[in-house]
């Protein structure tokens, strides 16, 4: 496999764009058959261009002009924003006031970095196969809410290129949704609350709403593997001192009241040091987490608010609720990892693996060792350039990616026909 080095950049995205970026399914989407008047050429667009040149209002007429500009500029990151009142490019030019960004597929954007308090294994940017977890539960639990909870159907699940994923949710009514709703949306799907300082992130009441209790079934199903074998939670004493910071102190004095449980001097013995007293004759995480839930019987709800505080969805909220908020482009190349943002298969969930993306340097390698063969044949059969160009992703390992996002927008268009030409809301309780 070709490895990546990021000076490498100006030579290699020339030919990615011309190419491998499947335009052709990449416009379709972002057409939307034409859903209202100039919708297309209302979308703004930004680049990053070498040197960390930011340009941002750009607008095109059609996908093909967008084409043109990106193979001409050759941007090191795309970033995709709303569709405004006026075309973007003219911003200058509208009357102060006048230009407000209308509509937007609503996003959400999940980052690794949001969890260093709770990971054992990575930091900062770094990730691993353990840690990736985390994006996993995220997805489904998320997922999972936007179908069941909210009737959403258009989901566009994306990996980052680096350390995390974003979703674009792309269902026509939901692009029109205010910053209210999209607040209330992005309030209803968060649990963690509280910055570094804050030790007890995650506080039930009762009754414990039907959104969590779905989440957690979720959670059971990887906590063990995942927090007690993989992150290793209560595998020493600092770690595990830090789960049994999240016991509310008042339920622990409580418990033990009523057991009768003091010391030989006639104190009140406190849950948490005798827990940590026994932790200690336990072998592994797996054996402590049975004490801790043996001596919590009572308290379901402590039992939860751990295992919610270190593996439920982390959002940032910024991005969800912002209808004039960028987010990351498909198919745009992560410039420190070299990675493709791809599309995620969703029937494949568990077994995505970020590692196994490819890079921008390992897709024009597969391209170049497949030769010229091809393309000349082609040209022999007086084949047109673009339709030739647009299918050499096909020649690469991000075939596959492209399918899962072409088969999106089968659904989306099979949807579009079968709906009633009465425009139907989105109807939900916060």
């Amino acid at each position: 496999m070709a490895e990546f080095d990021p000076g490498s950049l100006p030579d290699l995205l020339p030919l990615y764009y011309r190419r491998i970026f499947p335009f052709g399914p990449y416009g379709r989407w972002l057409l939307y058959s034409d859903v209202s008047k100039n919708y297309f050429q209302r979308r703004e667009f930004s680049f990053t261009l070498h040197d960390d040149i930011y340009v941002r209002y750009q607008s095109f007429n059609t996908p093909q002009e967008l084409e043109k500009e990106i193979q001409k500029t050759c941007p090191y990151k795309i970033d995709i924003g709303a569709v405004y009142s006026h075309r973007p490019i003219q911003h200058n030019t509208v009357h102060m006031g006048a230009f407000q960004a209308q509509e937007k597929e609503l996003v959400f954007d999940i980052d690794m970095t949001d969890y260093d308090d709770v990971r054992q294994c990575c930091r900062s940017a770094e990730i691993c196969s353990k840690c990736w977890t985390l994006m996993t539960l995220a997805i489904r639990i998320i997922d999972r809410a936007l179908v069941e909870d909210f009737g959403i159907e258009h989901r566009l699940w994306v990996y980052s290129g680096r350390r995390g994923v974003h979703c674009w949710v792309c269902d026509d009514s939901v692009r029109k949704w205010s910053t209210t709703l999209r607040s209330a949306a992005v309030e209803y799907l968060t649990l963690v609350k509280g910055g570094e300082e804050t030790i007890k992130k995650v506080i039930l009441s009762d009754p414990i709403h039907p959104f969590i209790r779905e989440s957690l079934n979720v959670v059971k199903e990887y906590f063990e593997e995942y927090a007690l074998v993989g992150q290793d939670i209560l595998g020493n004493k600092e770690s595990y001192d830090k789960v049994l910071a999240l016991v509310p102190e008042n339920i622990l004095w409580g418990y033990f009241e009523r057991r009768g449980a003091w010391d030989s001097l006639g104190r009140m013995v406190l849950l948490r040091e005798t827990l940590q007293k026994e932790f200690c004759k336990k072998r592994n995480s797996i054996q402590r987490w049975e004490l801790l839930k043996n001596k919590t019987e009572k308290f379901s709800k402590v039992q939860w608010e751990i295992m919610l505080q270190y593996c439920f969805p982390r959002l940032d909220i910024n991005v969800s609720k912002g209808i004039n908020h960028l987010l990351k482009s498909p198919f745009s190349v992560h410039p420190k990892t070299g990675r493709i943002s791809v599309p995620i298969d969703l029937q494949k969930l568990d077994s995505f693996d970020p590692f196994a993306v490819p890079t921008i340097s390992q897709l024009c390698h597969e391209l170049d060792k497949t030769g010229n063969d091809r393309g000349d044949e082609e040209r022999n059969e007086g084949e047109l350039e673009n339709p030739r160009r647009n299918r050499d992703h096909k020649k690469t390992s991000l075939a596959p990616y492209v399918k899962v996002f072409e088969r999106f927008l089968e659904e989306m268009d099979r949807s579009q026909k079968e709906e009633s030409p009465k425009a139907s809301d989105v109807q939900m309780d916060f």
